[in-house]
């Protein structure tokens, strides 16, 4: 694998990711204003289906907040991990933030002083998984902060219900969070562990379980609606991840993402690399 291959990927996933949706995550938005019985709320859906047709034609990022950089990196375990894999990973962002542009979100949490280029200690996030093969595929994921902030972890008693807990969490924080939102719920493990759990569970959306569209259903009942302004809206998609946790505990983590679900990811090879 060459460095300058990774960092042309890095570039490539974070643009794409930051104009254009997945026609999935499209799908779903225009499904909603289908659906959608609240004047107010369908006119909110359509502003952001606008939003999205303005970005795609103009290659501009759907949002001001263009986020954190945050990567989920599958590696093969036939594959040699190269040396240079963070730094050139960071050197991407570096010319993404310059090229896109993107908008320096970076800071320190005690200084509060920019980075200036989204890099710097612990950013990039990257996420890594072995799987099979002798590739390297990058997803880009970038997370605002509108939706940062909504995210929620909790201990709970065992005796407690969890899917409660997170469906009336969610109604009061989707709306601040730019709803409709997508939520990641991480259940058991340890206190780390489960907010693991909801953003991986974010990252291989949409769920499909009877669990998970049991409990988006539970969310939209309570009404919150499109940017908190009420409607059947309020979520798009829910995902469930669990883990075996110990007898005397609960943990529950929801990790929100805005109704700008981006990402996009590309393989990097030995002779080169390609979007998706």
């Amino acid at each position: 694998m060459r460095r300058e291959d990774l960092v042309c990927a890095t570039v490539a996933v974070l643009a794409e990711a930051e104009t254009v949706l997945p026609s999935w995550v499209e799908e779903a938005i225009r499904e909603a204003v289908e659906r959608e019985r609240n004047p107010i709320a369908r006119s909110q859906l359509s502003a952001i289906l606008e939003n999205i047709r303005i970005a795609a034609e103009g290659g501009v990022p759907l949002c001001q907040d263009t986020g954190l950089p945050v990567f989920c990196l599958e590696i093969g375990r036939d594959l040699s991990i190269p040396p240079f894999l963070e730094e050139a990973i960071a050197e991407g962002v570096r010319r993404a933030t310059e090229e896109i542009p993107l908008r320096p979100n970076a800071v320190d949490p005690l200084t509060r002083k920019n980075s200036g280029d989204n890099t710097g200690p612990g950013m990039p996030d990257i996420i890594i998984d072995l799987v099979p093969g002798d590739c390297l595929r990058i997803t880009a994921f970038p997370k605002g902060a509108g939706s940062e902030n909504g995210s929620f972890l909790a201990m709970l008693n065992p005796a407690d219900d969890p899917l409660d807990f997170v469906a009336e969490e969610v109604a009061k924080r989707a709306g601040r969070a730019c709803a409709p939102v997508f939520v990641g719920v991480g259940i058991g493990g340890t206190f780390d562990l489960a907010a693991r759990l909801a953003k991986r569970a974010l990252l291989h959306m949409p769920g499909s379980s009877d669990l998970d569209m049991a409990l988006l259903s539970e969310i939209n009942r309570i009404g919150t609606g499109p940017m908190g302004l009420g409607g059947d809206t309020t979520a798009l998609a829910v995902r469930i991840e669990t883990a075996l946790c110990h007898t005397a505990s609960l943990p529950v983590a929801v990790n929100l993402q805005c109704w700008a679900n981006r990402s996009s990811s590309a393989t990097v090879r030995g002779d080169g690399w390609s979007i998706d």
